[in-house]
């Protein structure tokens, strides 16, 4: 159970160090300094934690509200399956969502490609079939290479 509001009674009302709240709460001294840093940068004082209750606290320090996007958000899913076709790279993909976008405000390439990634690794990599012994052959092939040519 979090205790977000006693740490922070005790740290602003009652004024004891990090040391002495994480020892009469039996938490570690660095959940204290978060809570106490969080407090600080939402710019709560003791008066305003006093009046919410935990759950409140705890969504206005934990859970911050999100700014809204100036970015056009490109549409990570379609930019996945392009990626599968021969000869598409993330370069072109960010070229065509420039220009789909020139009138709004888009993403440089860099952070593209990072909020691609981000997206990539979230998506389950699994492959769900029925495999009956003797029924299907799976090959890994590893597509059209170039022999290398020793002179």
């Amino acid at each position: 159970m979090r205790k977000i509001k006693e740490v922070l009674r005790l740290k602003l009302d009652a004024d004891l160090s990090y040391e002495q709240i994480a020892c009469s709460l039996k938490i570690s001294k660095g959940v204290v300094t978060k809570y106490v840093g969080l407090a600080a940068a939402a710019g709560l004082d003791w008066l305003t934690v006093q009046t919410m209750d935990e759950t409140a606290l705890q969504q206005r320090l934990l859970n911050p509200s999100h700014r809204p996007r100036s970015h056009a958000q490109p549409d990570y899913g379609r930019i996945h399956q392009e990626l599968r076709r021969k000869g598409v790279t993330l370069m072109l993909l960010w070229e065509e969502y420039q220009a789909e976008h020139a009138d709004n405000q888009t993403y440089c390439y860099s952070q593209f490609c990072d909020r691609y990634k981000c997206f990539a690794r979230q998506l389950k990599r699994s492959m769900r079939q029925t495999h009956r012994a003797g029924e299907k052959l799976f090959i890994d092939f590893a597509g059209p290479t170039e022999v290398a040519r020793y002179v």
